[in-house]
């Protein structure tokens, strides 16, 4: 059953969270029309580099909260656990380059929606002449074999936003700092674990189910279900498995700490646990990697990137030596970021001796705290869009139940929201007579209305799609538009044909698409095969095993279900040619 939330609406639970943080915070500022949060003294930052983070909100404090002089210069965040868009991404870049920065470095968790996002901005940027350098945080180690969506980025990130922030305070320059940052991610590492699942706003159903004797380990930031379940323990046993688990050098994605290294180790809240229960794990944790021989060089204990409500926890390992260490303990305005002692953990007296009971006892007694369309008229391209828009939000439900078994549930709540951005563009006046126009117009519209991954990819099949379309919209044109968009999509979204995602439906339907290249091709003959054989590729994803994307984290025995993308992808080009089946019969 889904917890419930205090919020005024789902919609706007991100923006009025961000409201809230700079009304109580004179050191911070919206950027108007988007969803951004940037310091309120960017005008001094002129010379300086400036830091851009961002990503999902629900992982508060994390990114906003640390803000501030020595920490971030601003954030964009998306909807909850959603990637931020890219025209805000833009937009803060924007903002920031022209107060006369010295460059910008946007620092990017390593999932498939912010690595997309964040580099289709950066790109943009970089062709207005502004100098953005971007790095990518993959500090999970809950994975010992290669993935190759690689390691997914959790609380250690929060760390590469005060390294980076320290050096941008003393003046280093954007190449120095983006080499620097990128040297002390590859020291350090995250695991996490639950007790629990948590609940993503507007969502009748939790992200995973847990029985009563069970914690997960290894899971993400989204809610997604971690790598292996095991039996509820005392704090002392699961914090000595996570170690065991983060050091073994025979995992790809081990933190290499031995006898004798010297680590800031932080201990951070994923939302829900009490802080009683977080007390409790730092000791076992400092107990544990000290009876190793590991020096703890400073400790961090709170809430620092969270996953909504859930109750668990992830232990951050990052090697230091005294250079980084001073980095670590620069001096910060951000408000989340805390105020540690600036001496090392191991070897301080932790105890003082108790009172002598005295000879006499005392007297008390005085003593007193868009995917593709194909009509030539914008009157057909309208139908062809309302038919696809009410697929989806017919499917949204469905959608949402399958992505609950590899992701946050959202998938559904993903593609509805693109349907309502296109119904209410459409209510605005009819789409542009023009199929590169309008499949450009419609790829501007998902980028930012969309969301995620699905947004990003979306919107850069429908980019290049248009492409081939200026010049011809014959059938081949057709084809070479479908092509175009299948290698966009494959270049940037790192996935191939196998890998359990959308692009399993629209390779198979553009595989059949090559014969509108032939002379006299049949379309509506070719068309039908091009569906079917989406709709079979669709179904066939459930015995796959993820390559790419979100579900490339989850064991394979728990996909038992079509990969979500797919059969959106396929009920879109259903929808579609359904249309013009119906208006070429009138």
């Amino acid at each position: 059953m889904a917890s419930k939330k205090l919020m005024n609406s789902v919609a706007g639970c991100a923006d009025d969270a961000l409201a809230g943080l700079v009304a109580c915070n004179p050191n911070l500022q919206l950027l108007q029309g988007y969803r951004v949060v940037l310091r309120s003294d960017l005008d001094s930052l002129k010379g300086q580099v400036a830091l851009l983070s961002g990503g999902g909100s629900g992982h508060e404090p994390a990114h906003a909260g640390f803000i501030g002089k020595g920490m971030l210069t601003g954030v964009i965040a998306g909807a909850v656990f959603t990637a931020p868009a890219v025209g805000s991404i833009l937009a803060a870049i924007r903002t920031v380059a022209q107060v006369g920065t010295a460059g910008i470095l946007l620092i990017v968790k390593n999932y498939t929606g912010d690595r997309l996002n964040f580099g289709l901005a950066r790109e943009q940027a970089r062709a207005e002449g502004i100098p953005v350098e971007m790095v990518v945080i993959g500090d999970d180690c809950a994975f010992t074999t290669v993935r190759k969506a690689g390691r997914r980025g959790l609380c250690g990130t929060v760390l590469i936003h005060k390294v980076a922030g320290a050096l941008a305070e003393a003046g280093a320059g954007l190449k120095e700092i983006t080499e620097r940052v990128s040297v002390v991610a590859k020291a350090m590492g995250t695991l996490g674990v639950s007790l629990s699942f948590c609940s993503v706003p507007g969502s009748s159903k939790p992200t995973f189910n847990l029985a009563a004797d069970e914690v997960e380990l290894g899971l993400g930031i989204h809610g997604e279900a971690g790598v292996r379940r095991i039996k509820m323990a005392t704090a002392d046993q699961i914090v000595t498995l996570m170690l065991d688990h983060m050091t073994n050098s025979s995992s790809v994605s081990h933190v290499s700490v031995q006898s004798g290294s010297s680590v800031v180790l932080m201990v951070n809240n994923l939302g829900g646990l009490s802080v009683l229960e977080l007390g409790i794990v730092a000791d076992a944790a400092v107990r544990t990697l000290e009876g190793r021989g590991v020096k703890v060089a400073r400790a961090l204990v709170g809430t620092f990137m969270s996953s909504l409500e859930m109750p668990g926890l992830s232990l951050t390992l990052l090697l230091v030596d005294e250079p980084l260490l001073k980095l670590i303990d620069a001096e910060t305005t951000a408000s989340a970021w805390p105020n540690t002692p600036k001496v090392f953990v191991t070897g301080r007296k932790r105890t003082r001796a108790a009172p002598s009971r005295p000879s006499e006892a005392p007297d008390f007694t005085t003593e007193g705290t868009g995917p593709c369309c194909w009509g030539l008229l914008s009157k057909r391209m309208a139908l062809v869009l309302e038919r696809v828009c009410t697929t989806l939000l017919d499917l949204e439900e469905y959608l949402n139940a399958l992505d609950r078994v590899s992701g946050d549930g959202d998938c559904g709540t993903t593609h509805s929201r693109a349907a309502r951005a296109i119904q209410e563009q459409l209510r605005e006046g009819p789409p542009p007579a023009s199929p590169a126009k309008m499949l450009s117009e419609l790829s501007l519209l998902l980028l930012e209305k969309m969301g995620g991954s699905s947004g990003a990819l979306y919107g850069l099949f429908l980019t290049a799609a248009a492409q081939p379309l200026k010049t011809s919209t014959d059938l081949p044109a057709w084809s070479a538009a479908m092509d175009a968009g299948l290698e966009a999509m494959k270049k940037y979204g790192k996935a191939a044909p196998g890998d359990r995602t959308m692009l399993d439906s629209l390779w198979a339907a553009g595989q059949e698409l090559q014969a509108l290249r032939h002379p006299n091709a049949n379309l509506f003959h070719i068309l039908t095969k091009a569906v079917e054989s989406a709709e079979a590729a669709a179904q066939a994803t459930k015995d796959m095993t993820a390559g790419a994307g979100r579900a490339s984290y989850i064991s394979s025995m728990k996909l038992d279900q079509p990969d979500p993308g797919a059969v959106a992808a396929a009920a879109i080009l259903r929808a579609i040619l359904e249309v013009l089946q119906n208006l070429e019969s009138l």
